[in-house]
Parts: C-alpha cells; structure tokens; sequence
C-alpha cells in the first residue's frame, strides 16, 4: 500500500474490513465512469481495492458533459448500465434532477483546480494575476480547452468577463473527449486549459501554474449511482471507501484535494 502512513492504514484496513463483512460472499462486478478529473486517483486506488474486496472494476472514461458518444450524460441518455459515475457535481446534480441518478447517491469526492500548460521547455507566460492571465490569452498565437466543466466555464464565463471573448475566439479551440495536454505537447496550439489533474499526467508540457484568485473556478467531482445500477450495494460501498482517507494519498497525489464531505 504505496504512499499511506501508519495511521491511514489502519484506517484503510478497518473500513475494508466492514466493506467486506458488508458486501455478498460472491464478488460482484461494478462497472465504473469516471471524467478525467479524477482518473489519475482513481487508476492508482483500483487494484487496492480489487485486492481487499475481491470485486471486480469494470472501468471507462467520458467527459462530465458534451455531446460525445462516451459522454456521461450521453451514455445514460442510451440507457447505459452503469454502476457508479464520477463527473463533475454540477453536471451530476443536472442527472439527479432527470431521474437517472439515484437521489441521496451523491458523495463528493475531491476539489479541483484549472492550470494552464504549454510545450515542454517553451517560455512560461505570466498567469499569477488576472491582468496578466488576460495579457497572456490576448498575445497566444493559439488557446485550447476542454469540452467538459473548465472548458465550459472559460468560453462561456471567464473569457467574456475578461471582455476579451470576441478577440480570442478565432483562436481557442474546444478539445472533446480527449486530454487538451495532449494538443499542447505536440504543438497544435500554445497554450491550454484543464484541470490540473488532467494536465499532470500528460508528457511532452509543463504546467505554468494554476488560475489566479479571480479567474480560478474550484469544480467539485462527486460520485453518484445510476438508476441503470445492477450493483447499487456494491457501488455505494465503493463510493464510501473513495471518500475516505484511505483514498486521500492518491488524491493528493494526482493534483487533487480531498472534498471531506462524508
């Protein structure tokens, strides 16, 4: 158990030990989506938990919203037997709302920042104020984003505040469905927007830093279960163990901080 002190893995070890005394004698399989923000966390918390509870994590990914096929909100459009979703709590709330969360499922999970990355080894522009977040945007040669709740926010909230929307937006480009560190590393545009944990594990760019006060917007990631759930004990014995501190390690790790909502 990498990273986790003394004390965590006792408390690790306790509350597996009620997950299992919980749980059916025959493992279930719990099928997972998960958004971006919190895969990092999540790949490196999956086998630990596979080892204490011998379920089985079913896993796929989907931005927290968009039209994209892998979609969350897509997927249970469609009818998707999904056991355990975790996107961004807004965007869960929305799913709540149509019927296709289960109401009282929602558990928070971690509080996320959005950074800015460019190229690995390219000159790192000014962003620790807004004035010059808003001097940096105007002199891109090229901005991207994401589809899902930072990008949503930029294009539709930070960038018209900053009253410069109409000046850079020939010049943004919306990522869907795939990392935006992706198209900065491989120098498609110069500078990009994403969740920090997002950006973390992309090679080829490095982080500038993350938005300053003013311009930062903290997005909740929560965990829910859908109404398509075949596994509802199993999920929300899963979602339980995601919120605790035996998950804050990998958390942390990842760029993320713990939502300590249970």
């Amino acid at each position: 158990m990498r990273n986790i002190s003394f004390g965590a893995r006792t408390g690790v070890l306790v509350l597996i030990g009620a997950l299992l005394c919980a749980r059916p004698m025959s493992a279930a399989e719990i099928k997972v989506v998960t958004s971006g923000a919190f895969t990092a966390a999540y790949l490196e918390l999956v086998p630990e938990y596979e080892r204490a509870t011998h379920n089985k994590l079913v896993t796929e990914f989907g931005p927290s919203m968009g039209t994209t096929q892998n979609a969350i909100p897509i997927r249970l459009d469609r009818g998707e037997t999904i056991d355990v979703v975790i996107m961004a709590a807004p965007a869960l709330d929305g799913l709540i709302k149509q019927g296709k969360i289960r109401s009282g499922s929602r558990v928070d999970l971690v509080e996320s920042l959005i950074g800015m990355a460019v190229k690995a080894g390219a000159p790192k522009p000014d962003i620790s104020s807004v004035d010059a977040l808003k001097r940096t945007l105007l002199a891109a040669k090229s901005i991207a984003y994401s589809d899902s709740a930072s990008g949503v926010y930029l294009a539709t909230e930070l960038f018209p505040r900053l009253g410069i929307w109409d000046q850079i937006k020939s010049k943004t480009r919306k990522i869907e469905a795939d990392p935006v560190g992706g198209v900065v590393a491989n120098g498609e545009v110069e500078i990009g927007f994403q969740q920090i944990s997002e950006l973390r594990p992309v090679k080829g760019i490095d982080i500038v830093e993350v938005l300053p006060p003013g311009a930062q917007r903290v997005t909740v990631f929560a965990a829910g279960i859908p109404t398509t759930s075949k596994q509802p004990d199993a999920a929300r014995a899963l979602i339980q163990w995601l919120a605790s501190p035996a998950a804050y390690p990998a958390i942390k790790k990842s760029g993320l901080k713990p939502a300590k909502s249970y």
